[in-house]
């Protein structure tokens, strides 16, 4: 897989679907307003890339190796380590129907905290290389109980000219509020019926404009921070990891080693290492 074919996949995010990171962020006060089904269900899915949309949303945010961060003091960017599932999608009578989960990867829902946004659209692409998704894709056998994922931690650091540091805690994948069957349902559900209001998006009007798409890519939410990258915003030549490994395979330990060292070869891994310019 190489970065440009992921060109013709639409993208999109979950918000709040890991306890506590909306707080941390700042950003619970956005979806104050927003109804859930229950207390810990996520807050909704916001779009990051659509290429026929008529808006910024055009511009393809990917990377697998840099962050441009803007020149603008006034920006604070933050990394969300974040686990991506790259999925076909299936329609019926124009709704979607179901989603295939394929792969699974690390990525970085790179985002803007200040200055604020109406929706949580304009806080996630600013333009080319704004995001980052690792090409260390991982094969789903079932996304089940059981199945592959549920073997996986991520984690996440930061390297600068003071250190190598901890930016998200280490936290096992099957631990998101909503996962596997419950997970899936709820995507197709809000794809479908998701409208405008407050931060989030009308999800089924921007499938139609986008010619009812059959790729995707979805992040299901980040993890908490630290108390390092709960305050810590991205500067340049700073250099950030995330990782997604197999817990029968590696300790923590193994792996924070293994990155601080900068060997990032590793099997059943899945590395996002991304310099910020």
């Amino acid at each position: 897989m190489k970065i440009k074919e992921l060109n013709n996949y639409i993208g999109f995010g979950i918000a709040g679907n890991f306890a506590h990171h909306l707080d941390q962020a700042g950003e619970a006060k956005d979806f104050i307003n927003v109804v859930v089904d229950e207390e810990d269900a996520p807050k909704g899915i916001f779009p990051f890339y659509a290429k026929d949309t008529n808006s910024f949303l055009n511009i393809f945010p990917l990377s697998d190796n840099k962050i441009s961060i803007p020149n603008d003091q006034s920006y604070k960017i933050q990394v969300e380590p974040e686990v991506a599932l790259i999925c076909d999608i299936e329609y019926n009578e124009n709704k979607v129907s179901n989603i295939n989960v394929n792969y699974f990867t690390a990525y970085n829902d790179c985002s803007v905290r200040e200055p604020a946004a109406a929706k949580i659209s304009q806080k996630k692409n600013w333009g080319k290389d704004t995001k980052g998704i690792s090409l260390d894709f991982i094969k789903v056998d079932k996304f089940e109980k059981d199945g592959i994922m549920d073997n996986y931690a991520i984690s996440s650091f930061l390297k600068d000219k003071d250190g190598f540091h901890e930016y998200g805690k280490d936290s096992d994948i099957k631990t998101y509020s909503y996962f596997h069957e419950k997970l899936k349902n709820w995507i197709i559900n809000k794809l479908n019926t998701q409208e405008d209001f407050g931060p989030l998006e009308n999800l089924s009007k921007i499938i139609k404009e986008n010619n009812y798409p059959k790729k995707m890519i979805i992040a299901i939410g980040a993890t908490q921070y630290t108390d390092f990258g709960e305050n810590r915003y991205l500067q340049k030549n700073d250099e950030i990891y995330i990782c997604l490994y197999n817990k029968n395979k590696y300790t923590y330990e193994q792996i924070k080693d293994n990155i601080r060292n900068n060997n990032l070869n590793l099997e059943e891994t899945s590395i996002l290492h991304q310099i910020i310019i």
